[in-house]
């Protein structure tokens, strides 16, 4: 995962920027999977061999100054996972925020493996509005509140209330914007 800093891109510059970023690997036995934008990032899925990877930024860095880089495998933590889910939300960093969530959902049980689930839908749809694909963000987070239930209250440090408050004020207007939970 590559997060360089955003200097004025938004989600419709998705496509062109994983263009753009598979043009600058080319040859490098490197695979970019994908590009996200969100208002502090830009975020690349990109597979390539550790070997390679100060060249990766370097040729990188004429989109966007390196933020980080890091090697992403299953998080195996247990409920502080929510904690990590949480700030990488916040940071709109939705992809890194679904994946460590998953870890804490396969642990869980009834109505807490739902409210999980919802949250995971949540950041889930944040990431293809990342790509510019707001039809399947909004439809993403249609199925978040059926996964919400009835659900209240805080879950750890997550006001579930707003939450649902926030996807269903999105949901009603279609106006896709990021919130802090």
């Amino acid at each position: 995962m590559i997060h360089l800093k955003n200097s004025g891109y938004v989600p419709q510059d998705a496509k062109k920027l994983l263009s753009q970023a598979d043009k600058l690997v080319a040859g490098m036995h490197a695979i970019v999977r994908d590009a996200r934008v969100s208002s502090r990032y830009l975020e690349f899925d990109i597979s390539i061999s550790k070997d390679y990877l100060d060249l990766l930024v370097k040729k990188l860095e004429t989109i966007g100054q390196l933020d980080n880089a890091r090697h992403i495998v299953e998080e195996e933590m247990e409920k502080e996972a929510v904690e990590k889910g949480r700030e990488y939300f916040n940071y709109e960093r939705f992809w890194e925020c679904h994946e460590i969530l998953e870890s804490v959902w396969k642990k869980t049980y009834e109505g807490e493996k739902d409210l999980v689930q919802g949250i995971i839908l949540v950041a889930a749809a944040f990431v293809h509005y990342q790509k510019n694909e707001n039809d399947i963000c909004l439809s993403i987070l249609k199925r978040s509140m059926e996964k919400f239930g009835n659900s209240s209250g805080k879950y750890y440090k997550i006001d579930v209330d707003v939450l649902r408050s926030k996807v269903s004020e999105i949901i009603s207007s279609g106006m896709i914007s990021t919130f802090m939970v």
